[in-house]
This record gives structure tokens, sequence and C-alpha cells, in this order.
């Protein structure tokens, strides 16, 4: 039975053959830590600044490399800006469709330091007015976050929109951009974001234990550092370096994983977000055109044709979602999602947080449409057994 791997909004795979060659040559033929000053120690550093100038180009910023912060993930990124953005009396706005990497974060904030948070209600197909964002801001509004795409339904998310509100007012904009990374085209210079948040390990195709964090100008005024540690720079001053990337950025780095990491990204400018993001919507649009009209399957998030990442939620009445993710992966080698993905408020916008949440099937750049027949096969079958 062939394995088809359908969970790449939780970690991409397979990844480029280049991303797995840069890890087993830097581990086999460097091997060294940062900031030595020998052959190896040099080449180490040349890595990690490689893959900042690699990924500054992806985002736009080519002349602002320094503002990207290698984190161990999303998860990271997201707590280093939330904890170092956010003190006593302050007030946060972000949606119902943050990941629990935002939500547990803001809820420890509040416990600690009692800072309070408004969260804009989504509608049953995973949207947000930004109207909202902008009426739900008070003068203590210090920050709004918003995902950029949802992890549950896929819909894309205003951020432009959303994120002007947040600049006229001067309140700082954090994004999620977890889904979208790599897969969307996301420019820095142009859009309306102090902070951008995302793994590297997904859309960007490097290994797991990689995150980017980007603190634009405004934000690293505002923002103090999270943890504090060697950065090779000052080191005879206690105080942690206000330069970037070191007021962020302090010990060893994941330096195998960091030329992985630019490894995709080079595999992602070679061949064109735009392309890597058409691919997937028309895998999406296969998937959805298959399931549409079929007995008992329940489909959530934006109709067809709909801006969307290559992320689609469903349903099949009479199965929990867990017993389903289960079935496909024993009996036909297909490997999906299954629960509430760490998303409870998005579950409970699309109605479907008391059942137990979804079967999640997500699609990567090496995705192939007889993949996704293969699972709509398997799908028919599971759904005419009733």
């Amino acid at each position: 039975m062939r394995r088809i791997y359908l969970d790449n909004a939780a970690t991409s795979f397979p990844k480029p053959d280049a991303v797995y060659d840069a890890i087993d040559r830097y581990n086999r033929q460097v091997g060294a830590s940062e900031r030595g000053n020998y052959a190896s120690g040099t080449q180490a550093t040349a890595a990690v600044r490689g893959c900042r100038s690699r990924l500054a180009r992806l985002f736009g910023i080519e002349s602002q490399a320094d503002r990207l912060i290698f984190t161990h993930n999303g998860t990271d990124s997201l707590n280093i800006a939330l904890h170092g953005l956010l003190a006593a009396g302050d007030h946060v706005v972000t949606s119902a469709l943050e990941h629990n990497s935002v939500v547990r974060p803001l809820h420890e904030l509040k416990l600690r330091h009692g800072v309070e948070t408004t969260v804009v209600d989504a509608d049953a197909t995973g949207r947000v007015d930004p109207a909202v964002f902008a009426r739900a801001l008070r003068p203590s509004t210090k920050l709004v976050v918003l995902v950029h795409a949802s992890n549950v339904t896929g819909a894309v998310l205003p951020i432009a929109e959303v994120g002007e509100i947040a600049r006229r007012a001067g309140v700082l904009f954090l994004v999620d951009a977890a889904q979208t990374a790599g897969q969307l085209p996301i420019n820095l210079g142009d859009l309306p974001v102090d902070v951008l948040a995302c793994p590297g390990h997904k859309g960007l195709l490097g290994p797991l234990g990689t995150g980017v964090l980007y603190v634009g100008p405004d934000a690293s005024e505002r923002m103090a550092s999270f943890r504090q540690g060697g950065t090779g720079t000052e080191s005879e001053d206690e105080m942690q370096p206000a330069a970037l990337p070191y007021k962020y950025e302090s010990g060893n780095n994941n330096v195998p994983g960091i030329a992985g990491l630019e490894a995709g990204a080079a595999w992602l400018l070679e061949r064109d977000i735009a392309s890597v993001h058409q691919h997937e919507k028309q895998l999406v649009e296969r998937l959805l055109s298959g399931l549409a009209g079929l007995a008992g399957v329940r489909l959530y998030g934006p109709a067809a044709g709909a801006d969307r990442v290559g992320v689609v939620s469903l349903t099949i009445d009479g199965f929990d979602p867990h017993e389903l993710a289960g079935i496909l992966n024993q009996s036909f080698g297909i490997e999906v999602r299954a629960g509430l993905h760490c998303a409870p408020g998005a579950h409970r916008s699309i109605g479907t947080f008391e059942s137990g949440g979804t079967l999640r099937i997500s699609t990567g750049p090496f995705t192939t449409a007889d993949e996704i027949d293969a699972t709509l096969d398997a799908l028919r079958q599971i759904a005419g057994s009733t």
C-alpha cells in the first residue's frame, strides 16, 4: 500500500532533495557552531547569514535581512513577539480563528499581567470583517494579531486591510503566517505588517526545529528581548545587545536546520511562490469538485474558487473525525489530520467544536492530482458504506 501524505498544514513532506542534502552536508562536513575564528566556524556563520539573506529576498526586504530572527518554530516566534510586546494594562485585538500558539500566550499574559484581549468573531465560512477590528480598538490597544490563513478552513484573511486599520491607529500589527509563508507571495516591504511569525518547516520547506520572526522598525523599538545570552558580540557587557538580530537571538542557532531552510527558500525562489500556490489551488479545486454533492459529506470554509490555501476541512455523517482519519490511514495509506487542530475558536465559528472538529486534508508542492483522486475514491467508499 503506497503512502499518501496530506498533512502539509502540520509540516511539509516531502522536502526538496536539496534540503536533505544541505542538512547532511552541514552535519558531515562542517559540524561547527557559529562565530568560531576558524574555517568551519566561519562556514557556520556564513550558512546562517546566507539563509537570512535568502529569506529576506523571499519576503521582499533584501536590505533588511537582520530583521529576520531565527527561532525554534512558529510557536516560538509568536511567544517571543507576544511576551516581548505586551505588558500590564495593555489591550490586544485578535480573532476567533487563532491557533493556540496565540491563544495560550495571551491567556498566560492575562493571568500574569492582566493583559486584556478582545476576540473578533468569524463567520461560518471562517472569515472576518476588518471593520470589526476597527471598532474593537481602544486607547490601551497595543497590538492587533491576525492569522494570515486559517489552519482549519484554509481561508486567506485580509491582513492588508486590518494592518492599515492598525497603522492608522498607531497600533502594532502581528501576523501569524504559519499557513502562508512559502505558499503565498508575502512582500513585507509593501504590507502594513510590523511583526510576522512563521515556522520554517511548513511552506518554507525547511526541517522541523526551524522558525522565523520578522521584527519591523517600529516593533523593534518597543519589543523587549524575550531571552538573553551569548551572541558573540559585545561580550563584555551584561546587557543584551540592542542591535538586530542579536537582541532576539541568543545562544547557538540550529545551523544544520538553517542550512536546510536556506535550500528550501532557494527552491521556492527558483520556482516562484505564485506558481506553487497555483498548483495547490488547482488541487484544492479538484478535491472540492470531487466532494461536492457527495451524500453525507460536509465541507467547511470558503466556497470553491475563493482565496484559500491548500487546506480542506470536512466531516462525513456517522463518523467521528478521528475514526475517519484512522480508516484512511489503515485501509488506504492516506495520512491526514483530525480533531480541533489546536484552533478551537475556529471550530466554534464553523460549528464543528461540539462534534470533535473535522478531518483536515492539506496539500503541498509535491502533492499530485493522482493522490487527490485516490483520496476522493477512498472518501467515496467510506461515505458509501454508511
